[in-house]
This record gives C-alpha cells, sequence and structure tokens, in this order.
C-alpha cells in the first residue's frame, strides 16, 4: 500500500480506479479517462496531486540559494510571481522540473515532482548548507488543479480573489470556498487553469466545493490517465519519462529557461559547453501515420539506421491520432522528417512534427 493524500477517501468514495504512482496510492480514472480528458478540453477537471512535493526555503540568502540550485532567474520574481525551472547535476543532467514561487521577502516554495520529493530534498539541503531554512512542507500541504477553458468560471464562484487578471506563474494568497489557499494560474494539460495549495486538512471541504462548481460547468473529477494524455498532446515532458539525469533540458527543448547570463548555478558550465557546441540529439514530437502506441523504449528507425529512442506515447484523444516524444540524433530533429518506430517488430512509417501536438483555443468571457 502507498502513501495517501487527504483526499484518497473522497477518491474511493466516487468510485475511482487507484493505482500506486510514485509510492501513492492515486486515482486512475473516475469515469473513464477519455470523457475525463474531453471534459478537460471542452469545460474543466478537476486533480488531487497532493502527491506533488513543497519545499520552502527561508531566509536573507534564500534567493541566492535558489539562484545557484536552479537553471532560471529567480532575481526577476517579485513577491506573488512564479516560474518554471530546472534542477540540474554538474553534468547538467535534470534531477528535477518544478515551479518556484516567491510568497515572501525572503521565501520561496518550490513545487515539485512526487517521485523526485526526497532526492530533491537532500540534494537542497547539502547544496544549502547553513545559507538557508530548508523545510519540507509537503506533509502538511494538498494540491488541487482546476484545468480547462472554464476553470475561471467555476473558480470564480467560490472566491473573491481577482482570478482575471492573474496572469500565468502568478499566485495569490486569499479564501476559496472559505478556506486559506495560495491560487497560481499553473498547470500540466495545455489549457488555462489554477492549482490550490492548501493545509492538508483543508483539501476535502475544498474539494467537495471546487467539484461541485466543476460540475456545473460540466466538468467532473479527473485521475492520472487524463493528465497523462493530456500533458502529452501539450507536448509536455514528464520529469523521469521523458527527461532525467541522462538528458540535459537543452537537449529537451527546455533551453527557454536555461540563462547562462545570471550568473553561477549548478550545471552552468557543461550547459554552456553543449550550447556552443550545439546538442547532439533532441526531445521532438512524433505522428504515426498508422495506428499504434509508441511505447517508452522503443527504437526510432531513419534509412535503415535506429536514431533514436521514444520516451512517451499515445492516442490522442482530441486529435483522433497516434502520437509520441523521442530523442533523435539532432540531423533528423527537423519537423517533416520522416521516421519509422518500431512496434513489436513492425516499423510504422511516422514523422517528426512540431510540438505541442494540440493548441488550446482561446476562450473569452
Amino acid at each position: 500500500m502507498g502513501r495517501r493524500t487527504p483526499l484518497y477517501d473522497m477518491h474511493v468514495a466516487l468510485g475511482a480506479r487507484m493505482v500506486e504512482f510514485a509510492g501513492w496510492d492515486m486515482p486512475l480514472s473516475y469515469d473513464g479517462p477519455a470523457d475525463e480528458h474531453r471534459a478537460v478540453r471542452e469545460h474543466c477537471g478537476l486533480f488531487d496531486v497532493s502527491h506533488m512535493g513543497e519545499i520552502e526555503l527561508r531566509g536573507p540568502n534564500a534567493a541566492a540559494v535558489c539562484q545557484e540550485l536552479t537553471v532560471n532567474d529567480v532575481r526577476r520574481l517579485k513577491i506573488g510571481d512564479g516560474q518554471y525551472t530546472v534542477l540540474c547535476n554538474e553534468r547538467g543532467g535534470v534531477i528535477d522540473d518544478l515551479i518556484v514561487f516567491r510568497t515572501g521577502a525572503e521565501r520561496y516554495l518550490l513545487v515539485v515532482n512526487a517521485a523526485t520529493t526526497e532526492k530533491d530534498l537532500a540534494w537542497i539541503v547539502e547544496r544549502t548548507g547553513h545559507r538557508a531554512e530548508v523545510v519540507d512542507r509537503s506533509a502538511e500541504l494538498a494540491l488541487l488543479a482546476l484545468q480547462g477553458p472554464d476553470s475561471e468560471l467555476a473558480l470564480r464562484t467560490s472566491t473573491s480573489l481577482a482570478l482575471n487578471g492573474l496572469r500565468p506563474f502568478a499566485a495569490l494568497e486569499g479564501r476559496v470556498a472559505g478556506v486559506s489557499a495560495l491560487v497560481s494560474r499553473t498547470g500540466y494539460t495545455g489549457e488555462d487553469g489554477f492549482e490550490l495549495l492548501v493545509a492538508a486538512g483543508d483539501a476535502p471541504p475544498l474539494w467537495d466545493a471546487v467539484l461541485e462548481a466543476t460540475r456545473r460547468r460540466d466538468g467532473r473529477a479527473a485521475g492520472l490517465a487524463a493528465r497523462d494524455t493530456l500533458r502529452l498532446e501539450a507536448g509536455l515532458p514528464l520529469c523521469g519519462t521523458d527527461m532525467d539525469e541522462s538528458t540535459t533540458p537543452l537537449e529537451a527543448g527546455l533551453g527557454w529557461v536555461v540563462k547562462l547570463d545570471k550568473g553561477p548555478f549548478v550545471g552552468r558550465e557543461a550547459l554552456a559547453m553543449e550550447a556552443s557546441r550545439g546538442v547532439s540529439r533532441r526531445l521532438v514530437g512524433l505522428a504515426l501515420d498508422e495506428p499504434g502506441i509508441p511505447r517508452h523504449g522503443y527504437p526510432v528507425w531513419n534509412d535503415g539506421t535506429v536514431v533514436g529512442t521514444v520516451t512517451s506515447g499515445t492516442r490522442s484523444p482530441t486529435l483522433g491520432t497516434f502520437v509520441g516524444l523521442a530523442y533523435v540524433t539532432s540531423g533528423v530533429s527537423a519537423p517533416g522528417t520522416a521516421v519509422q518506430i518500431e512496434i513489436r517488430g513492425r516499423r510504422v512509417p511516422s514523422r517528426i512534427v512540431e510540438r505541442p501536438f494540440y493548441r488550446r483555443m482561446r476562450r473569452e468571457g
């Protein structure tokens, strides 16, 4: 039995199919992944992502420590701002991708992946030493994600916070359904949406209130299966699957978050060298010309030679096509390049395509 979020009993009561994920018992699906996926694309869906970790850095040197540990430039953050970033090892390999929020003058909150929380914490503590206070807040906090084009309309009914003025990756503190929360305009689905960070004990009443508002907008609760197909359609890499310590953010297409000119940070020298010489492989999108699921580890062929490896793939519920992500040598990484994916001994004709596979339609109101 894995660890349980504060919402475990509510998932069971909703009839969720529970599975082990990163050491946690999590809902895979409630009413069917395709319906949950469609609800998020067309209306909204509510996810329990309380398995994610939260690590806080406090003190006068917290900003300097964050600046040294992450590849992005935390000096750009005002209180209430957040940014997507990466922790790298000395070789430039991806330890984890995360969001850093500046929650106070001397406070930074790092929201990290569930599978790497303990490793991240140990690495951060080791690197920080006595320069700042490092606090693991993962057990005391819960995280809900409301995603989809109607998410703002749904959430408005439960809060007086000025959601329409909240920029992507920015956060507001206030009350939602009577509960104190940090509300950020973030998500992992390719849609507009919000993530609500609350005290663990406040998660059940907040879940009930927001789920009711979600259902009024023709939305529903959604599980890990829909979250994975949604993020894949959006071309978003999953740490541990599409990138790890053997891959760099430049190879993974995350060069836009790597600020080589900001000053020293862990992995900078290796990444600067890679940037100057060019990457030898790239994470690319794949579109299959025939049916087939491109799964992690499947070879990618071009002109009779293996040129790469699939990292993840699915049948896109929105597009009705088969898509995937793969690392391929830079020479065959241009969109439009014909490749073949070996699926159960058969080489399926495919193409390199730009990410994302799906782009959301902006909706007014």
